[in-house]
């Protein structure tokens, strides 16, 4: 066995670093996650996001974790409304039946990226999570690695996996190719108690989403379990728009005035969510790999999810994440390869491929959703 004898260490406890560690222990591999949040609670999880049949489902589902899933997901809030900038409904997701379920390779569940990380984290064995280890660097010592950690401690691994998203400490030691900015800039927030905090809204949620596409902004809003709203705006602005606008997002009065200039002939209901937003706003430009991107494969180092190729949102990033942990843990675990080396390129061609054709999908989404007529082509992508 290729993992025989052998100390892996994955970088990072999101859904990909998790799925891969779950998939290991099923095989017997001797596994840790080192993720930099103090604890598992101390940091409140995004939004919803649904999972494909053919990625983050399959890896569910070989990671023995399906019927645990359906228990966590939640039925309807994948149904989204397309409505205009006051509010006005245009295409409404609630009026038709899908008639979808398990199984059918068109259903995409929806579950809070809280509740997701729980199922994950209660599948793995005592004390695969170090919590508190934000990674300094990584240096090599013999065939192994030497890594350490902000808190003082240095471990040894023999395999490390960054799974530490984009901006990936793990990522110089594979390739030297950096990220390109993709041109928008996207500012996520929370309401909580949204029923009570902002009512308008939450009733034309109706549990789901809502998409409102104008002035070249895009405005996505989905509802949570725990009653809370998360939303984020996107718009086509300057890498370094956050310096050089020299505006404050966690001062609320800053805020409400970024939102007065920005909506313009926007119904007052959106004022909703920035009186309310939990402060501060995060602000996120977005970037992308290389779209030429290539790296040889080492013997005992890979990468996975946005560490290895970080694109918009598009709503495969989590589901490719878990696919990657998915295929590198069948390599890892592969007999038939004769070295690490060879199981590891073995993993890392095909998901450079998957991930360059979403890559360039990614950033057809970026140029349309702040297009003219994007609402237009929306409502026909769900069918209406």
């Amino acid at each position: 066995m290729l993992l025989e004898n052998k100390r892996i260490a994955i970088i990072g406890g999101g859904p990909g670093g998790l799925t891969l560690a779950r998939l290991l222990q099923l095989k017997g591999a001797d596994v840790k996650v080192y993720e930099r949040d103090f604890n598992r609670d101390v940091r409140v999880q995004g939004a919803t996001l649904d999972l494909h049949d053919d990625s983050g489902l399959k890896a569910i589902e070989k990671a023995r974790l399906l019927d645990a899933f359906k228990k966590a997901y939640r039925p309807g809030a994948d149904k989204g409304r397309v409505v205009d900038r006051e509010g006005n409904v245009i295409y409404d997701e609630h009026l038709t039946e899908s008639g979808k379920d398990f199984g059918d390779a068109s259903f995409r569940p929806e579950i809070d990226r809280g509740d997701l990380r729980d199922l994950l984290l209660d599948s793995l064995q005592t004390d695969t999570v170090v919590w508190d280890s934000h990674l300094i660097t990584i240096s090599k010592t013999g065939d192994s690695w030497e890594l350490e950690f902000k808190n003082g401690s240095i471990v040894v691994a023999d395999i490390v996996v960054g799974a530490d998203g984009a901006n990936s400490k793990i990522r110089p030691f594979v390739t030297s190719e950096e990220p390109f900015y993709a041109g928008t800039t996207i500012f996520q927030g929370n309401v909580e108690d949204s029923e009570n905090s902002a009512s308008r809204i939450n009733a034309l949620l109706k549990g789901g989403k809502i998409y409102v596409h104008s002035n070249d902004m895009y405005l996505h809003v989905s509802a949570k379990g725990d009653g809370s709203i998360d939303f984020y705006v996107s718009q086509k602005l300057d890498e370094n728009w956050e310096k050089s606008s020299r505006i404050d997002l966690k001062d609320r009065s800053q805020l409400l005035e970024w939102y007065k200039n920005e909506f313009v002939g926007w119904g007052d209901l959106w004022l909703e969510l920035f009186e309310n937003v939990s402060l501060p706003l995060l602000i996120r430009p977005q970037y992308c790999m290389p779209l030429d991107q290539f790296w040889d494969a080492q013997s005992n180092i890979t990468l996975l999810g946005d560490a290895a190729h970080i694109m918009p949102p598009s709503g495969e990033g989590v589901n490719l994440a878990m696919l990657d942990a998915m295929e590198l843990s069948e390599c890892l675990t592969n007999a038939d390869y004769k070295d690490l080396r060879s199981a590891i390129a073995a993993y890392e061609k095909p998901m450079q491929a998957r991930a360059l054709a979403e890559a360039r999908e990614s950033l057809d989404g970026v140029e349309w959703m702040h297009a003219e007529g994007a609402t237009d082509k929306l409502i026909s992508m769900f069918g209406g």
